[in-house]
């Protein structure tokens, strides 16, 4: 067992393989009966060392990948440390991960989340879990908006505050997130609120869904009415989170019934995001320039994973025309139908807003991972990659072959790890016009999407 003291009280872990680990600290009180739907407060201190042995339970969220069966408690807002050296008085690099899961569900307990191996590279690793869904995005009269990203805030405060006693160093803190925990880490360039909490950031995949009030308050109105109610506090407050989640699910079920108000979230089945509320979130991250060095890029083959889990081998030219009528900004080259569907919606949805962020970056380097697992270069594939947990969790099924991953993944972590470090990934900057790519053979070029690019350049 290990002992670390929080500003809330000591807290007791273990030490797994030579790492000390704590799970399921509290970083916010659970935002349950005059707390729900508000923004974070503290936690109430305790008295005496409370265990940090187990993680905290998942927040309430959509029935995806059996995510909503993991719900239990109310204390969802916790947070979990892997430190090599929790004693040192020279404090090391630390590493903040948001996950990803589409502003609808997540929690950091998974296994693919593990930061073991990261931690044995030479960092602080912590992860936690935010609010998802109605509870963190849903536009409710009120409630502050993007309480997601506020609870996303406080963990950082916590680090800010705390991160010493485990050996961390709070002056080093890099955040990084994939997929909806990269268009996380891309809100929070720009949120005031965020300010000087992190040093470096690195967003993956970042997906550029970023709703308008007033989209997303139609959104919550959906969700209420499928209970009969109304979109207020005083009136969702009182429901339970799973029925109000399972409300979520039945609007998503039915969503294309709203095709014709909700456009191409509606299309892409797109019920939460940043909600762009002028206050705390004031902008877009492609609408004002940020000052924190960021590593940012993408998959090649983001789509490919949505199109297997829709089981859509084959796309025909209607599909596609359809598709192209409603996210294209322009025309494509011509070439192989399903290909240019695939191409298409990995622009739209994550390639180029990951691109243009870097575009509005003070300082970016841009990577494209081109190593191919199980279905190519898909969504998700550099998670286990990134963390090094090739056997465990979910996205280790990507893999095919274990043995060339181990390569890749020692590359990015090195990488990753680097630029928490000293602020060097290792490749040029992007205003050189050259990016990292990762592949058996990783090389520094030009952006290989340069066709994907001209089309969307405005």
């Amino acid at each position: 067992m290990v002992l670390a003291r929080t500003n809330a009280g000591r807290v007791r872990g273990t030490v797994e393989d030579g790492i000390a680990v704590f799970r399921g600290i509290p970083f916010a009180a659970p935002p349950a009966g005059s707390l729900r739907f508000a923004a974070p407060v503290p936690p109430q201190p305790w008295d005496g060392v409370r265990d940090a042995l187990t993680f905290g339970p998942p927040p309430p969220q959509a029935d995806a990948f059996g995510m909503d069966q993991l719900v239990c408690g109310d204390d969802w807002l916790t947070l979990n440390v892997w430190s090599p050296d929790p004693s040192r008085d020279v404090g090391l690099p630390v590493m903040v991960w948001i996950q990803g899961g589409a502003y609808a569900i997540g929690t950091s307990g998974l296994p693919e989340y593990d930061g073991a191996r990261l931690a044995h590279d030479g960092v602080v690793l912590v992860t936690f879990n935010y609010r998802v869904g109605i509870e963190g995005f849903a536009h409710i009269d009120g409630a502050p908006a993007n309480r997601g990203l506020l609870d996303q805030v406080a963990a950082l405060e916590w680090v800010r505050v705390n991160i010493h006693a485990f050996g961390g160093d709070p002056a080093r803190v890099t955040v990084f997130g994939e997929s909806a925990g990269g268009g996380s880490v891309a809100a929070l360039l720009v949120m005031p609120r965020a300010a000087g909490l992190f040093h470096r950031a690195i967003a993956q995949s970042v997906p550029g869904t970023f709703f308008t009030s007033e989209l997303a308050r139609d959104i919550a109105e959906a969700c209420a009415a499928e209970l009969g109610l109304s979109a207020t506090i005083a009136d969702l407050s009182v429901v339970d989170p799973g029925l109000l989640s399972a409300a979520g699910d039945a609007v998503a079920a039915n969503i294309m019934a709203h095709v014709d108000k909700w456009g191409q979230a509606a299309h892409r089945s797109i019920l939460f995001a940043p909600v762009v509320d002028g206050e705390i979130l004031p902008t877009t991250p492609w609408h004002q320039r940020h000052d924190v060095d960021i590593v940012v890029g993408h998959t090649r083959d983001e789509h490919r994973l949505f199109m297997a889990l829709e089981g859509l081998d084959q796309v025909t030219s209607e599909q596609l025309t359809s598709a192209m009528e409603i996210f294209a900004p322009g025309p494509y080259p011509p070439g192989e139908t399903t290909e240019i569907y695939e191409r298409l919606h990995s622009d739209w949805l994550f390639r180029m807003p990951s691109l243009h962020l870097a575009e509005h970056a003070a300082a970016a380097y841009f990577y494209e991972l081109t190593w191919s697992g199980v279905l190519g270069a898909c969504h998700g594939l550099d998670v286990p990659l990134v963390f090094g947990n090739l056997t465990s969790g979910q996205p280790a099924g990507l893999i095919a072959d274990r043995t060339a991953a181990e390569a890749v993944s020692a590359r990015m972590r090195a990488a990753w790890i680097a630029f928490a470090t000293d602020g060097d990934p290792g490749w040029p900057t992007f205003d050189t016009g050259l990016v990292q790519i990762f592949d058996t053979e990783s090389v520094v070029a030009p952006y290989p999407e340069a066709e994907s690019r001209k089309i969307w350049q405005d």
